[in-house]
């Protein structure tokens, strides 16, 4: 066979045009163009077949050329000093040859429209070119009749925003599409990584992967990647997906989980597709699994399903559905379904199969009304209890709704469950108006009518009015309307008025402060007695009350200076303080809260606060921060009916923040008759900088009615060496030695992965759970599944 050769050493060679322009294209107001540009350090040109081999540093680049009218801005120089512009009078020639650095260059292009000499006529034309994609290697073999490219050597290829690098390969020029051999995928971000035997790019962001593996994590060069999914086959669609045939889930190329077909997300932003499953195993439920499936609704909403097959109690239905406008627009709401095929024991009570747990928030505002809605409806009181785990458990929900709302879910031991939904607005007079209702979810009534107060609806208008400002006074004003019902028991409407003026008292020097206020609190009734047998009183009542209410008090500040040049400020605040409410015959009113108790108060209420703070640098800024405070007061009756036992029990509040990151609170309060202490409460919280966390709660509550409150409870996670964490909870009933909950939590958290092993105990049940959390994989909306 005869050839010809013709070498063109470091040059540069327009093979050819991929489109050409169309005859119309040339009085369009843009013409685009495609070509492929090859250059080398060494160009082979052979016929017969027509080819060019390429050696050396060789790249090919596609190039899209697109040409079109210059737009002269309004504001430019040649208006602003009323210059005409130049006009361009020369069009580039169909081929021209210039110096490049490596050496000649050669370019071939389609011939471009001349533009007129008459600038008035023809508008300037600019042309911009753009790289569209871009194939590196050591050789190169470009076959022109058939547009195909064979390459060898390092291959790299960029189109988009995706990366290749092989060891060899076969491009279709025409088609876009190839062949690779040991070849690897870096998708958008550099956080999906694809690798395999053979990977064929099969069209312009799709590709067949044979024996291969994907990580959706950023990989340094040879690096072992810390877990992948390895599969026979996969496919990689224009949707985004990854569909593996014969898939195992590794730990540093370690099988650990296998499953015949595994779909994934295979970009960055959120995609619909598959989350990790939750494993778990326990005495009372069995073996358990959660194969969360996340729905991508849009940018703004998704919905995630949590089917949770329990061996021993059937299948969980569950499902979360948020959607997130701005900051102050958003909302979720989760829900879990089972139809339980477990009988209640030990412990537990529930008489229903049929379980279920609704919660939701969501904060919206509307023009300047801020309005929140907060639902929580319990099938029974032992559910929360039994089905703390996983990602929809109430601790799970819990942090997540803190994190997101500022208000978490209710105990799990509160058995009315409150409802709401309240819409407030301000105004910057002290003005405010809020209108809501409210409805109680009650777990004690069981299959009996409910007495719980339900509020449909409640307003409430607040606000205070300056009347002299020589001496502070001022009028203020609270009205509340209300209509509280309920399932059984009395109901009513009412309406309550409590205008108050209250002024400054300057008669007793300057160290000393001292108010007085003067109030009339009007309070009406429209009673419905709902067929209780027990009221017997009018349909309508009314309650006249007056107020006064004086206070004295001082502020007494002393700095201390420190050996490190910081200070310490200690502010000693002590008061008096008198109320007076007149005695109105209140034995026929309903008590529904403590509105209708506010009547008949004579006492004396005095104390001490102290408060603590360290002052210091921070930086050059000299800061001041709360180092602390004590608080003491007791209340002293008054009333005759009371003049057995006068002294109200000793109130004591203290805090302290010792460092940082660091809170410990005691409060208590004493009776100082035969009861003794009455209640104690203590807490202490710390958060490291590295992100250590401990917890301690304890509470001790004296009941008149009812057995006492004695529980403590604990919670901590620390961070260990090798990115290792271990976490620890517990709570107990001291007043019956009864550990209620028990948790050990086992945490290995490298840079793109994690997994939790965690153990828990109940009275009635021992469980095991093992949670996976892979990079951009069962995270959506950056929620943290491990509770880091």
């Amino acid at each position: 066979m005869h050839s010809q050769r013709y070498l063109f050493p470091a040059a540069t060679l327009v093979c050819c045009a991929v489109s050409a322009l169309h005859p119309a294209a040339a009085a369009a107001e843009s013409v685009n163009a495609l070509q492929w540009e090859i250059n080398a350090d060494k160009l082979t040109r052979m016929e017969n077949p027509a080819r060019i081999v390429a050696e050396g540093h060789v790249e090919l680049t596609k190039i899209q050329k697109t040409t079109g009218k210059k737009v002269n801005p309004k504001n430019s120089w040649n208006d602003l000093l009323g210059e005409a512009n130049e006009a361009v009078t020369a069009a580039p020639a169909p081929q021209e040859k210039s110096q490049t650095a490596g050496g000649d260059r050669l370019a071939v292009s389609k011939a471009i429209p001349q533009i007129s000499d008459n600038a008035a006529a023809v508008p300037e034309q600019v042309s911009v070119s753009t790289v569209m994609t871009t194939v590196k290697a050591d050789r190169m073999r470009y076959n022109m009749d058939a547009g195909t490219v064979q390459v060898d050597g390092k291959v790299f290829i960029e189109i988009g925003p995706d990366q290749l690098e092989a060891d060899s390969g076969t491009v279709n020029l025409k088609q876009e599409t190839g062949s690779f051999e040991n070849a690897v995928i870096v998708g958008q971000y550099k956080d999906m990584h694809f690798e395999g035997k053979v990977i064929e790019k099969t069209g312009e962001l799709t590709y067949h992967i044979e024996d291969g593996w994907i990580i959706t994590c950023k990989l340094q060069n040879g690096e072992v990647p810390p877990w992948s999914f390895k599969a026979a086959e996969t496919d990689i669609t224009d949707g985004g997906y990854a569909y593996l045939k014969h898939a195992t889930f590794r730990i540093k190329d370690i099988p650990v989980l296998y499953t015949p077909i595994m779909i994934l997300p295979a970009k960055h932003t959120r995609q619909t597709g598959f989350l990790f499953p939750l494993m778990s195993t326990s005495d009372r439920n069995g073996f358990g699994m959660e194969l969360p499936f996340f729905i991508n609704l849009s940018p703004s909403s998704d919905i995630t399903l949590y089917p949770h097959y329990l061996a021993e109690r059937g299948l969980m239905a569950g499902a979360e559905m948020r959607y997130a406008v701005d900051h102050g627009d958003k909302g979720t709401v989760m829900g879990n379904f089972l139809s339980d095929d477990a009988d209640a024991e030990g412990r537990y009570t529930y008489t229903d199969q049929e379980r279920y747990w609704l919660r939701g928030k969501a904060d919206q505002n509307f023009g300047e009304w801020i309005t929140r809605l907060d639902v929580d409806l319990l099938s029974d009181r032992d559910y929360l209890s039994e089905f703390d785990f996983g990602r929809t458990g109430v601790t799970m929900s819990d942090r997540y709704f803190l994190e997101q709302f500022g208000r978490g879910v209710q105990d799990k031991t509160v058995d009315q469950r409150s409802n709401s939904l309240r819409t407030l607005r301000s105004w910057g007079n002290g003005m405010s108006l809020q209108a809501s209702i409210a409805g109680v979810d009650d777990l004690k009534a069981g299959e009996n009518d409910s007495t719980a107060l339900w509020k449909l609806p409640e307003v409430k208008h607040n606000g205070r009015l300056s009347l002299y400002d020589a001496v502070k006074t001022e009028l203020s004003w609270n009205t509340d309307y209300v209509n509280y019902w309920r399932e059984e028991g009395v109901g009513a409407q009412r309406l309550d008025l409590y205008p108050k003026v209250t002024a400054a008292v300057p008669l007793l020097g300057q160290h000393l402060d001292a108010s007085a206020s003067v109030g009339v609190r009007e309070t009406a009734y429209s009673i419905d007695g709902n067929g209780d047998q027990t009221w017997a009183d009018s349909d309508t009542e009314n309650r006249l009350l007056g107020s006064f209410e004086s206070e004295v008090s001082t502020l007494m500040r002393k700095d201390f200076g420190l050996a490190s040049n910081d200070s310490w400020s200690h502010a000693l605040r002590p008061f008096l303080k008198y109320t007076y409410v007149t005695d109105d015959d209140q034995d026929k009113l309903p008590q529904f809260d403590s509105v209708d108790s506010f009547g008949n108060q004579n006492s004396i209420t005095y104390g001490i606060n102290n408060f603590f703070y360290l002052a210091g640098l921070q930086g050059k800024e000299e800061v001041e921060r709360e180092y602390g405070y004590i608080k003491l007061q007791q209340s002293y009756d008054l009333r005759s009916e009371t003049e057995d036992e006068p002294f109200l029990p000793l109130q004591l509040r203290t805090a302290w923040y010792p460092v940082r990151h660091l809170t410990l609170k005691y409060e208590t309060d004493l009776n100082v008759y035969d009861d003794g202490f009455i209640r104690h409460y203590a807490e202490g919280d710390y958060l490291s900088d590295r992100g250590d966390i401990f917890s301690l709660d304890y509470l001790y509550y004296k009941n008149k009615d009812a057995d006492d409150t004695n529980s403590v409870r604990l919670s901590t996670l620390i961070n260990l060496m090798y990115d290792f964490s271990v976490g620890y909870s517990v709570e107990k009933s001291l007043e019956d030695s009864v550990t209620v909950q028990e948790k050990v939590r086992l945490i290995y958290h490298p840079s793109c992965w994690a997994v939790e092993l965690g153990a828990e105990t109940t009275p009635d049940n021992e469980q095991i759970t093992i949670m996976f959390q892979l990079a951009n994989i069962g995270a959506p909306f950056g929620m943290d599944l491990l509770g880091r």
